[in-house]
C-alpha cells in the first residue's frame, strides 16, 4: 500500500467510528504541533510524533494492521477523553468511563484491537489500580490547605480520610 491508500484506509474506518479529523494522522510530513503522521518507505509504515521540530517518537512496523491499530489507539483515546470530560462522575476513577469508551471504539473497529487495549489496560492497573476517591481526595486536601494546613500535613490528613488504593 503508498501512503494514499493508507491515508483513504484510515479515512474510512474513522468514518465507521465517527472521528473528527483533528484526530487523524498527517501524512508523508509533519504539521507539528506533536499530530502523528504517517511515513513509508523500504523499512515499513513509520507512525510519527514531532513537536517543535524534535521527533518525540516513531515506531516501525511492516504490518498494516499494527499501523493501524496504533493510528486508533490514538484516535479512540482521543475521542474517548472528549466522552468523559462530559460525562465525569466524582467518585469513579476516570479511567473506567475513559476505557470503557475506547474499548467501545475499537470493538467497532477490530475484536483483536479492543482485546488487545484491554490487555494494556489490565498491565497498567497491575501497577497503578483504579482510585475512586482520587477526585475527592484532591477536593480535601485543597480544602485543608485553605484552612491553613502546610501541603504536606493536608495530603497526609486527605490520605488518611480517604486511602489511597494499595498500588501492584
Amino acid at each position: 500500500m503508498n501512503l494514499r491508500d493508507v491515508q483513504a484506509e484510515v479515512e474510512r474506518r474513522a468514518a465507521a467510528i465517527g472521528a473528527p479529523p483533528s484526530l487523524l494522522p498527517s501524512y508523508g510530513a509533519s504539521t507539528g504541533h506533536a499530530r502523528p503522521h504517517i511515513e513509508l518507505d523500504g523499512r515499513g509504515y513509520h507512525m510519527v510524533v514531532v513537536d517543535r521540530g524534535v521527533e518525540e517518537s516513531r515506531a516501525t512496523t511492516r504490518d498494516l494492521d499494527e499501523l493501524l491499530y496504533l493510528v486508533f489507539q490514538g484516535v479512540t483515546i482521543g475521542m474517548a477523553l472528549a466522552h468523559e470530560r462530559g460525562h465525569q462522575v466524582e467518585d469513579r476513577d476516570p479511567r473506567r468511563l475513559l476505557w470503557a469508551r475506547q474499548a467501545e471504539l475499537l470493538e467497532r473497529l477490530s475484536a483483536a484491537w479492543a482485546k488487545r487495549a484491554a490487555a494494556e489496560h489490565e498491565r497498567l492497573l497491575a501497577v497503578h489500580p483504579f482510585d475512586d476517591a482520587a477526585i475527592a481526595r484532591a477536593k480535601l486536601c485543597r480544602e485543608l490547605r485553605q484552612q491553613g494546613h502546610s501541603a504536606e500535613d493536608a495530603w497526609q490528613m486527605a490520605c488518611d480520610r480517604l486511602p489511597l488504593p494499595d498500588e501492584g
